[in-house]
């Protein structure tokens, strides 16, 4: 694996030369007010498998990291808190991931031909600048904010 470089199970490796350890997988849990409606947004639309379930839970592999949406029927959504960046109105909290490039361009295409309704809708931030990098933002059935980034280059995802 090159400096900089995502390995197939969705590890980095960083090329700061100090420290070149794969990054551990995460875990998140977030509540979800249906599991059915989890099951076919993560794992259908977002294409991630499923793990471990029982009736109150179920575990997903987001992209190399454990993600679990635990049932709470009673889960209303949010305030909605935006914070202004470039102009847009990014949804804090938010969870997400960092895919290349292609595979970014790929789940935008999929999510746009589903009719995903996007609070802020595919685009590049800083072209041709370090740092370059595909962002989208939407949200879950459930309310949860999500954000998708892709690099062309991984090892920029600190550039200043």
């Amino acid at each position: 694996m090159t400096e900089g470089s995502v390995s197939s199970s969705g590890s980095h490796q960083s090329n700061n030369n100090s420290s070149q350890a794969s990054l551990s997988p995460f875990h998140l849990a977030v509540q979800v007010n249906d599991l059915a409606e989890a099951r076919e947004f993560y794992g259908e639309l977002l294409g991630c498998s499923e793990g471990r379930s029982a009736n109150t839970w179920v575990d997903f592999d987001f992209f190399g990291h454990q993600f679990v949406c635990h049932l709470n029927p009673d889960k209303t959504p949010s305030e909605v808190h935006c914070n202004e960046v470039d102009g847009h109105g990014v949804p804090v909290p938010h969870f997400g991931i960092v895919l290349d490039m292609p595979r970014w361009n790929e789940l935008a295409e999929r999510l746009k031909s589903k009719g995903v309704e996007f609070v802020i809708s595919p685009y590049i931030r800083f072209q041709g600048e370090p740092g370059e990098q595909g962002t989208m933002f939407f949200y879950d059935p459930s309310g949860n904010a999500v954000e998708m980034k892709g690099f062309n280059d991984m090892g920029a995802l600190f550039a200043k």
